[in-house]
């Protein structure tokens, strides 16, 4: 008999993952496991997990969500599952969303998914499906050819072992949509998108044409950079990867000086950033080095951001390193 283990991937909101693992709890049929990837919680979170017996609780350094989910895809592989059911903490399946999965994996060498569905209305979707934009709208079992990892994601450890494990580095945003196109385009792996297994998420999508803070748009940085990691996973050939990201990238200046009311010059430019990040392969930014960057860009001046690397050129031209300080001194 094939296992099922529950991987959910949770920081800082202890009340929702509970939710959570009370709906994992109350599945019509339910998995064999469940498995928690603590992000480096600081509030109750770590306190509560100890606490439960029947979860295998991992933590760790925050992450993000890339890092959550290979690391829990990782362990849950270790263990033997033979089937992944990944989600975050701030969703929570159907109570029968499980026993839909099942009846429908016909398939080890398939990509299943959850239909996701905002936790609020109940309805609409939280990402693009074909032509859809309501659950009452769907008259078919199965969608082909769309999955939308990792909430509701039903991954069989034959496709790990096949195509490996979802890149970590990409800490927030975009490490599913990469996973997927690695998986059907340079693997050939088909995906289906089981309509009667229900997940229910909240509808958090970037939207360009919707005002965003400029002090907070932390998410902002990593939707840019990761933008290109998700690209040439889409592509063969890494050229049209690059082309394309250049072509977004230059939507996207145009959608900050079009749309945005505030500080838009100064949006438009923070492009140079991400870009420059995706271009020389740095991923080593946290949300929080991120964010501290940006507060105290939102109130320079536009002209700081032309004037600060030839300030620091300059430095670095006239102003001694500290080991060519420590060597005079040795002198």
């Amino acid at each position: 008999m094939e296992k099922v283990i529950a991987v959910v991937v949770s920081c800082n909101r202890y009340q929702q993952l509970k939710n959570c693992i009370h709906a994992l709890r109350n599945q019509t049929v339910q998995p064999h496991a469940i498995l928690v990837v603590n992000n480096g919680s600081s509030d109750y979170t770590s306190v509560w997990l100890d606490k439960q017996t029947d979860i295998i609780h991992v933590y760790q350094e925050n992450q993000g969500s890339a890092g959550g989910f290979h690391n829990g895809i990782e362990r849950a592989y270790s263990l033997g599952y033979n089937w992944i059911w990944c989600m975050d903490d701030d969703g929570y399946p159907k109570e029968d969303a499980l026993e839909m999965l099942l009846n429908n994996a016909v398939s080890r060498d398939t990509l299943y998914n959850s239909i996701l569905v905002d936790k609020e209305d109940k309805q609409s979707f939280n990402w693009k499906l074909l032509n859809y934009q309501r659950l009452d709208e769907v008259k078919t079992d199965v969608i082909d050819g769309v999955c939308h990892p990792f909430n509701g994601a039903f991954i069989h450890s034959n496709i790990i072992m096949k195509a490996g494990l979802p890149e970590s580095k990409l800490f927030y945003w975009g490490e599913g949509s990469a996973y997927f196109y690695r998986l059907t385009r340079k693997f050939q792996i088909q995906a289906k998108t089981i309509t009667g297994s229900i997940h229910y998420h909240p509808t958090d999508r970037i939207e360009l044409k919707k005002e965003w803070e400029y002090k907070d748009g932390w998410k902002m940085y990593y939707y840019v950079r990761n933008r290109f990691a998700v690209l040439k996973e889409k592509y063969t050939y890494t050229p049209l990867a690059l082309m394309a990201y250049v072509a977004f990238i230059f939507a996207f200046c145009m959608m900050a000086l079009m749309f945005q009311k505030k500080q838009r010059t100064k949006k438009c430019l923070f492009a140079i950033w991400p870009l420059f990040d995706a271009m020389t392969g740095n991923y080593q930014s946290t949300s929080n080095q991120i964010h501290t960057i940006m507060t105290a860009q939102s109130k320079r001046k536009i002209s700081a951001f032309f004037l600060e690397p030839f300030k620091k050129g300059l430095l670095q031209l006239f102003v001694p390193s500290s080991s060519e300080v420590k060597e005079s001194y040795s002198i």
